[in-house]
């Protein structure tokens, strides 16, 4: 089992606690899941982002049957947002610590949820709430997205509020999961999205409302480009007045 580094100040985590609790959460669905085994070190696809995007822009594509590369690189991008968010937050949300995705890798040779895996467990357990949502922030977005993003931005004709904007929906889709699956949880993730969606890049990305997680982004993940798309739940194209800002 690999082992936290003891010289650095955020592994303040047992490895085997960061283990039992990401076993937890790969519960909750593949998106969550992420293996830990030392062994799957041999394995020379593992690779780490933002090496794979671009075929996963490609794989979404012909999924989807679209020939706009904007459009399948919103699309795969919001996926894989949520992919990186949903380990993140489910061991935030149920146990209180945050895993650090800094050595993450991944591999990307086949279509459907995309292969995860830590090559080194460090982590951190936060005490406060604000604490543990800018723990979540720097996983995610400080260790992941920001690289995936400039990525995507540099071969894809894409906003960058875009980006943004689907980091945002996707927090948010992956916090109703965990909280429809642990009810019990459910206002701590209403206070998480709060907390996150006030730090950052994702200031300004969109709005919640109501007591729960209803949410409404101020960017078009252009999914109704898709033959046969539609407008998704939380779209800035189908707000309610009383949402509009």
């Amino acid at each position: 089992m690999p082992t936290a580094r003891r010289d650095d100040p955020t592994a303040d985590v047992p490895a085997d606690v960061l283990v039992d609790a990401l076993a937890d959460v790969a519960a909750l669905g593949p998106f969550f899941a992420v293996s830990t085994d030392p062994a799957e070190e041999v394995d020379p696809l593992w690779r780490p982002f933002p090496g794979g995007v671009e075929r996963l822009v490609d794989l979404t594509a012909a999924r989807l049957g679209t020939a706009e590369p904007r459009v399948a690189a919103s699309t795969a991008h919001l996926s894989l947002a949520a992919r990186l968010w949903s380990p993140v937050l489910g061991c935030a949300l149920l146990h209180g610590v945050v895993p650090s995705l800094a050595a993450l890798r991944h591999r990307a040779a086949a279509p459907g949820v995309v292969p995860l895996w830590l090559a080194e467990l460090r982590g951190r357990r936060p005490e406060r709430a604000q604490d543990l949502a800018e723990a979540v922030y720097c996983a995610v977005i400080d260790e992941q997205l920001e690289a995936v993003n400039a990525f995507v931005r540099e071969r894809f004709p894409v906003a960058e509020g875009l980006l943004w904007g689907n980091a945002a929906s996707a927090l948010i889709g992956t916090l109703r999961v965990v909280a429809a699956a642990r009810p019990a949880h459910a206002g701590a993730a209403r206070d998480l999205a709060a907390r996150l969606l006030a730090l950052g890049r994702l200031r300004g990305t969109g709005v919640l409302h109501g007591p729960g997680l209803a949410f409404r982004r101020r960017s078009c993940c252009l999914y109704y480009r898709i033959p046969g798309g539609g407008l998704c739940g939380d779209c800035c194209l189908d707000a309610p007045p009383a949402v509009r800002r």
